[in-house]
């Protein structure tokens, strides 16, 4: 069996690569993937070999405020920590899909030190020349994945919130750029703003 699929067969990957051998590992995550407006964020968190803590774990089971917590701890206790993001004019260009590569690459080049080996959540590798393996459901497996997927949900919700004081008429505080029922309503009366997705079918 190849490496990389041990690799994502293994119940805890980061756990596997310090059996091989590597110290530094980055785990890498995005938010905001499916939202018809605002930009695609990723993360990037390399943390201490063996470090645990079982609070930590895919973004999308925690609530506003333990995410939030969790935020400002892993930001305390990693090895270092980074994110990036593709704007709405490059996701338009190249698609949703290679904004969200794209912006995992920069997260990790952002790093303050540079990872031995770097797992990534989801299917795809990223258009980059660093050894990495991209693990499904990689954000359940993996703590410094599920770490990087708490980082970009905190970095991304708060970037909407702020673009709600610009467009108030939206709602982005609340439904964070998402095809909510609200969402499509406001769509529907003030029809798209500059930071809404062009290319996404329901964008006017």
């Amino acid at each position: 069996m190849e490496f990389a699929d041990r690799l994502r067969e293994s119940a805890a990957p980061e756990l596997f690569l310090q059996d091989q051998g590597f110290s530094c590992i980055a785990g890498v995550d995005e938010a905001g993937r499916g939202p018809l407006a605002g930009p695609v964020i990723a993360a990037a968190v390399i943390l201490p070999p063996g470090w645990r803590c079982d609070d930590i774990r895919d973004s999308k089971t925690l609530s506003r405020g333990k995410r939030e917590k969790l935020f400002f701890f892993i930001r305390e206790q990693a090895l270092s920590w980074s994110w990036a993001y593709a704007t709405v004019e490059e996701i338009d260009r190249i698609n949703i899909l290679q904004s969200s590569l794209l912006a995992m690459k920069r997260a990790v080049g952002l790093l303050g030190r540079e990872p031995d080996y770097t797992i990534i959540d989801g299917p795809h590798r990223m258009p980059a020349h660093i050894r990495h393996t991209a693990i499904v459901d990689g954000d359940a497996k993996s703590l410094p994945i599920a770490a990087a997927s708490i980082v970009a949900k905190v970095v991304r919700d708060s970037i909407m919130r702020k673009y709600h004081t610009l467009y108030p008429q939206y709602g982005f505080h609340a439904h964070k750029g998402y095809g909510t029922r609200e969402h499509l309503r406001a769509l529907a009366v003030h029809g798209s703003c500059p930071i809404h997705r062009r290319t996404f079918k329901r964008v006017p």
